[in-house]
């Protein structure tokens, strides 16, 4: 007589496999708290080490260039040497610069400290949705997606809550140092649990490292990212144009590089096989332009909800605490479907996101309550988690197990990008329109010019999404 239940072999596999995944978030979690937890306390840090405020920014902008300069790189490194040795050791390095971090001496030493904390998450990262992809069965994966999602979405949510409570609570004198020594308790817990559960599954020792394409990768990212970051403060000097075309030159020398490398049979830090995708390429720039049109307004939105309507900090947070609310319900929602109708979820989620984007312009002049603001950074919320589960799996289903590392620091890479280049534009829009000498009302008015970024945006996302075979893949689910 046949049975339907799996043996206790196979459940104890798939188990395992489920808990592993719990350690797995429970690190991306932290990643994701420690990105957003430090707004709240750059005041504090300022006044404790008499900053200015340039060094402010750094503690700022160092994270997000080591982190992604270093995301693709050690995706690689990922595949060849083993995805759960670079995973431990980047836990670990994340606690230890934590740990640095919460007992900095000077603002210099902080920065440095954040320096390597951005680096070890880079380290740690691409191993999450790498280890994920080649764990699950196909008919798991889309689940444990949508899991990793809501997980990060939560970090984002508890980074204001929980920052704001840490510095006013003072817990042991600690101040504003306690935003980075919360990590150590979770951290602890996942490194145990990812030693003890995680498969050792070693990796293909058998080619060299690609070392000169994670220096130009890592050069390319950085001399980006600094000019758009760093541009506006420091009026463009002809210097910072000049790290652009090294950018680009060096992004040019990789490309070359790769295709050297695959044509002598080596590896390769951006495989040529992905290069060569056309699918995969218009999709993870489908997550760069998604992420670039999320990120600059919700940190402008920070500003005005402070300065324009007058909000006190825990009641801008109450507010803001909507969009990765409404991004954790909808990725759960979302990872539910499964692999199923992957291209239309995408492109309700654009939807979402344009409508959500629009319906902000018409409600934040006139917004009298919190209900009213929280009305489209639901809409938005809903939109980024509807259409990332989907991406996501889009992606990379196109990526063989083999490459799982470098396909998964590609886009995460490539996203924290559009996160850097979203933040840049849409903050010197709207600096541009707000003037030396603002007022309440002019806060607003900025806001409403800078939405135009992401509102064309995403309606130029929508056109191309909408066209037929944009983005279709080889599997009939999508």
């Amino acid at each position: 007589m046949a049975h339907s239940l799996a043996s206790p072999a196979q459940n104890t596999g798939l188990q395992r496999h489920w808990l592993g995944a719990a350690f797995l978030f429970i690190a991306a979690f932290i990643n994701m708290l420690d990105t957003t937890i430090i707004n709240l306390a750059l005041p504090a840090i300022q006044t404790e080490f008499s900053a200015s405020h340039s060094a402010l920014q750094w503690t700022l902008v160092i994270y997000v260039l080591t982190f992604a300069a270093g995301l693709l790189p050690f995706g690689r490194f990922g595949d060849v040497f083993g995805r759960r040795r670079l995973f431990l050791a980047g836990l670990f390095g994340f606690l230890a610069a934590s740990s640095v971090c919460g007992f900095a001496p000077t603002v210099e030493a902080l920065i440095l400290a954040r320096f390597f904390q951005g680096l070890a998450a880079s380290m740690m990262m691409p191993q999450v949705l790498a280890i994920l992809h080649e764990s699950f069965p196909e008919e798991e994966k889309a689940k444990a997606i949508g899991l990793f999602g809501m997980v990060t979405a939560l970090g984002a949510m508890a980074g204001p809550l929980l920052g704001g409570f840490l510095i006013s609570a003072d817990l042991l004198g600690l101040g504003w140092r306690m935003i980075f020594l919360i990590n150590l308790p979770f951290g602890l817990v996942a490194l145990a649990g990812a030693y003890a559960v995680l498969p050792n599954r070693s990796g293909d020792r058998n080619q060299a490292v690609d070392w000169l394409g994670a220096a130009l990768f890592a050069i390319a990212a950085v001399a980006l990212l600094y000019p758009i970051i760093e541009g506006r403060a420091l009026g463009w000097p002809l210097w910072l144009i000049g790290l652009l075309g090294l950018s680009a030159a060096n992004a040019v020398a990789l490309w070359r590089l790769q295709h050297r490398r695959a044509a002598k049979g080596q590896s390769q830090i951006l495989p040529v096989s992905l290069l060569a995708n056309g699918r995969f390429l218009t999709r993870v720039g489908t997550v760069t332009l998604m992420f670039a049109g999320i990120a600059g307004p919700i940190v402008v939105l920070a500003i005005v909800l402070q300065f324009g309507l007058e909000l006190s900090p825990a009641r801008a947070g109450i507010v803001l605490a909507a969009h990765p609310l409404s991004v954790m319900i909808a990725s759960i929602v979302s990872s539910r479907m499964g692999s199923r109708n992957l291209q239309r979820r995408v492109v309700l989620g654009i939807g979402s996101l344009l409508v959500g984007m629009v319906a902000l312009q018409f409600t934040i002049a006139e917004a009298a309550s919190i209900p009213m603001i929280w009305a489209p950074l639901i809409l938005v919320g809903a939109g980024i988690g509807t259409a990332t589960v989907a991406v996501y799996q889009l992606v990379l289903r196109e990526v063989p197990h083999v490459e799982a590392g470098a396909g998964s620091g590609t886009l995460q890479a490539f996203q924290q990008i559009g996160i850097a280049l979203g933040i840049a534009l849409v903050g010197q829009v709207f600096f541009l329109a707000l003037g030396d000498a603002p007022d309440a009302g002019s806060y607003v008015d900025a806001l409403k010019t800078a939405l135009w970024v992401p509102i064309g945006i995403f309606a130029g996302l929508c056109l191309i999404s909408l066209k037929p075979g944009a983005m279709e893949g080889s599997h009939a689910a999508s």
